[in-house]
């Protein structure tokens, strides 16, 4: 038993992550942190599967993958259904949150995790083990007032079920997730804003393409909106890139006209190249993709998939702090829509990107606490 305790204080910290598994934001967003982990020493271990540990791992190469079931939501083809057939599948995000809290005591044991990082994962908490939350919805928005206070207080049994709460946006008024991320009341445990996560760079290139298409989110809503812009493509000069948000398809389409490059998928500095090589841009208004663009100072079209009423909600924030120009995808018109953008009176935002030092912090006091040696 003494050897062992010896030689735990020798060992480096070991922090397990996980991201959600609606889409792939809430992966890329966690690029950041796990890059701070590693600056600091830590040996990171992540808990994914499928497009989100691929992308990871893709990303992190060293870095141990636990397996780990996502929620595995279905979206509603129609729009007015989509917080119904939300409502209908919570049975089985409970079974999920109950999976998640099995499979971390076992894992906790079993790979000798000392911290848990969960983004919007309920269920990743653990007995005495430090546990933080990250999220950017405080205050849900499900379009019904009678219904918004229902999963604010669902939302706030599972996180004050964690030691702290890491919001990635910034405190204040010149904030990027409106009353979402800064809500009337907040939960017990405490709350820090962690600034915005991006894994992109700002650098210095010219501009080489007249558009750029960022398709991204769920189906159906993916392939509808593709199909909108496919359509009216053909009626815009210049060179045009679209990337259709299809990590797990091998091969890519060809378009019809030379001037339009598809791409399934792009790695990370790829696409940092292109949406600063790019005079326009369109993507959804989901926010990872907020936070990437504004990291890279980048204006854009953003359309909210239909129903998502978190980006419906940060489609109209956005658009009134002239952060960025939106509009619906209902009866969308790309020449309209880049008319608007051309006019639009922008506001420039610098938020200062991801705040380590709260990160540091974090960690100075797990080795205080954890390895009271070092």
């Amino acid at each position: 038993m003494i050897v062992e305790k010896i030689n735990k204080k020798n060992l480096p910290l070991r922090v397990l992550l996980s991201p959600l598994d609606w889409g792939l934001g809430h992966a890329t967003r966690c690029i950041p942190i796990i890059n701070v982990l590693i600056e600091h020493d830590i040996e990171v271990y992540i808990a994914a599967e499928g497009l989100v540990a691929e992308l990871l791992q893709r990303e992190f190469p060293a870095i141990v993958i636990l397996p780990l079931k996502g929620y595995k939501i279905k979206y509603s083809r129609n729009n007015r259904f989509f917080f119904l057939k939300m409502l209908a599948q919570f049975p089985k995000i409970i079974t999920s949150v109950n999976h998640e809290k099995n499979w971390l005591k076992k894992s906790v044991k079993d790979h000798h995790i000392d911290a848990v990082i969960s983004d919007n994962r309920f269920g990743l908490y653990q007995g005495k083990t430090p546990c933080i939350y990250v999220t950017h919805q405080l205050f849900i928005q499900t379009g019904n007032r009678f219904l918004n206070r229902i999963a604010q207080k669902i939302n706030y049994y599972f996180i004050n079920k964690f030691d702290e709460c890491w919001v990635p946006d910034i405190a204040g008024a010149n904030n990027l997730a409106g009353e979402l991320s800064h809500p009337k009341k907040f939960p017990l445990v405490p709350v820090k804003y962690i600034g915005t996560l991006s894994r992109f760079k700002k650098i210095t290139t010219e501009k080489k393409y007249q558009l750029l298409i960022m398709l991204s989110g769920p189906e159906p809503q993916r392939t509808i909106f593709e199909n909108i812009l496919s359509v009216q493509l053909k009626n815009i000069p210049g060179k045009i890139i679209l990337v259709r948000g299809l990590p797990g398809t091998k091969n890519d389409l060809s378009a019809e006209s030379k001037d339009v490059t598809i791409y399934n998928h792009l790695p990370a500095d790829k696409l940092n190249e292109l949406i600063q090589q790019s005079e326009n841009i369109i993507a959804r208004c989901g926010y990872s993709t907020i936070m990437d663009l504004v990291t890279l100072q980048r204006n854009a079209i953003l359309v909210p998939t239909p129903g998502q009423t978190e980006q419906e909600y940060l489609a109209a924030y956005l658009m009134e702090k002239k952060m960025f120009f939106t509009c619906p995808q209902e009866k969308f018109s790309l020449e309209q829509a880049l008319e608007g953008f051309g006019k639009f009176d922008f506001v420039t935002t610098n938020t200062g990107g991801i705040q380590t030092q709260i990160i540091a912090d974090w960690i100075q006091g797990l080795k205080k606490d954890l390895r009271p040696s070092q």
